[in-house]
């Protein structure tokens, strides 16, 4: 799934007009200065003669070509393609984004997806103009090039953030990359004038590190920051109107991570880690929870040329749809949550964690929390704490079984029709949960949930069938944005009064999740 490829010419239209939208989606490449820029760079804009478009900033690097000082393109939101394509590049893309290249090298990446080194190097050299050592070294620049930026951290502690193997390794790639220094590259941080770095990165606490992250405007905020509110676990995850914070497990051990919106409608990401390694693939997280990499006016203009939509959209212009912390933590709050309501969901996934999960911080520490059980723990004591038929409680513990030996596996960079076949496979997992999960961990933004209790009393609010087969068929001509369409329909479902969310009633593949 795609949209069509933009042409020069629309590129080039791009360039011209300086149009912020694009910023992310391309670079432009400057053969008579060697450098290449995002869309909107307020430099002149070059004879079309000069320029080459590439996809990705590594394919620019592959070509000879330095990033521009003054627009800096590594610091665009990242493409909305990685989530829209479900083709290999992109799957490439998000895992290689979650550091799968530095954990387990190319070898290990190209197992993920199904392929050979040679063979997956070869197809993503083609389609990107770079192969996947070449990617990951752009991301790590990028990292590297948002720490010098964005914090006062040591540049030692920068360069093993960013992922490098070595300071030399990493002054190497700073300079090869941005033609400066990386003490240069940080010196210039409070003359760029032209808002698009840190002119004031925030001091953290000892420990902890504070970054701003960009996104695309418009951002319904208030609206995730509700969502999260609605369904956080105390102990594991703590949300208020304007921030969200969770512990959680990463590779080098337990990690926390704070979200918030400053009063200038800056999006703060608070992180404390156990090993600085691991910060790339946490802001990789944090950006996939909160859908940061959307094209939101794009999203809204699709989506508000039909009648029936156009107020949704006006209403709540830059809807997100919800990521995943976590994919196998995912599936197992969508299982539990399947046929009861969001309190009674978090009433039940909070005694899980509490029971089973594992305590993080000291008595003392102000910050002390929860990591959500591991799988094999949910597998082998989930039934002593769950609650409900004995057939559902064995579905969720199986599932937990098959994640944790392997049988069953479900990453982010999974192909979307292979992970939801495999899902439905599972004992206890319908059509519901599947395009659930699918929609969440994969942020494909093209998925409709047509038997969700919310979502079908939203679309009947907004005059739109309401039926699960006559909804399927009316959403198709939104394609491809069905998940931002079910996202708006969950938020235009009535509220239900206290005591009335149906139950007993409802089919076992329908789950009210918009309004629970």
């Amino acid at each position: 799934m795609s949209l069509p490829v933009m042409t020069f010419d629309e590129r080039y239209r791009a360039i011209g007009a300086r149009d912020t939208r694009f910023d992310g989606q391309f670079v432009t490449a400057v053969r008579s200065t060697g450098i290449y820029c995002r869309p909107s760079c307020p430099a002149r804009t070059p004879k079309p003669e000069n320029v080459t478009f590439f996809p990705t900033s590594a394919a620019a690097h592959e070509a000879g070509y330095r990033a521009c000082k003054r627009c800096l393109p590594e610091a665009a939101p990242g493409s909305p393609q990685w989530n829209l394509r479900g083709d290999v590049a992109a799957r490439a893309m998000r895992l290689i984004a979650d550091g799968v290249v530095e954990r387990e090298g190319v070898p290990g990446l190209a197992a993920r997806l199904g392929y050979s080194s040679r063979h997956l190097t070869r197809l993503l050299a083609a389609e990107l103009g770079a192969g996947p050592l070449a990617l990951a070294r752009a991301h790590r620049a990028h990292t590297a090039r948002m720490l010098l930026v964005g914090t006062d951290m040591p540049i030692a502690d920068v360069a093993f953030s960013a992922g490098f193997a070595s300071v030399r390794q990493f002054n190497d790639t700073v300079r090869e990359v941005f033609g400066l220094a990386p003490g240069e590259l940080r010196a210039r941080r409070h003359g760029s004038g032209n808002g698009r770095t840190a002119p004031d990165p925030a001091v953290a606490p000892p420990g902890e590190i504070d970054l701003l992250l960009p996104y695309r405007a418009p951002f319904d905020g208030d609206g995730l920051f509700a969502w999260m509110r609605a369904r956080a676990l105390p102990g594991v995850e703590s949300a208020a109107e304007r921030s969200f914070a969770r512990h959680l497990r990463l590779d080098g051990g337990p990690g926390w991570f704070e979200l918030r919106v400053d009063d200038r409608e800056r999006l703060h990401l608070r992180a404390r880690l156990t090993q600085l390694g691991d910060l790339a693939p946490l802001v990789a997280r944090a950006r996939r929870l909160f859908d940061l990499d959307a094209d939101p006016q794009a999203v809204d203009a699709a989506l508000s040329a039909h009648a029936e939509l156009a107020p949704l959209v006006a209403r709540t212009p830059g809807i997100r749809v919800p990521g995943a912390a976590d994919p196998h933590e995912m599936l197992i709050r969508a299982m539990v949550g399947q046929q009861i309501t969001v309190a009674a969901a978090r009433t039940a996934l909070t005694q899980l964690a509490h029971e089973l999960g594992e305590r993080v911080g000291s008595a003392d520490d102000a910050e002390r929390g929860i990591l959500f059980p591991t799988m094999a723990a949910i597998a082998e004591h989930g039934a002593e704490v769950l609650r409900g038929p004995a057939a559902r409680i064995r579905a969720i513990t199986g599932a937990a079984a098959a994640l944790a030996d392997g049988s069953l596996r479900l990453t982010l960079g999974d192909d979307g029709e292979a992970q939801r076949g495999a899902l439905l496979a599972m004992p206890g997992i319908g059509p519901w949960t599947a395009d659930y999960v699918r929609m969440r961990v994969l942020g494909d933004p093209d998925v409709l949930l047509p038997g969700d209790v919310a979502a079908r009393a939203g679309a009947a609010a907004a005059g739109i069938p309401s039926d699960p087969v006559p909804l399927d068929t009316w959403a198709a001509r939104t394609a491809p944005w069905r998940s931002y369409l079910t996202a708006h329909l969950w938020r235009a479902a009535p509220a239900r009064p206290p005591g009335r969310a149906a139950r007993t009633r409802t089919p076992k593949t329908t789950i009210t999740e918009g309004s629970k």
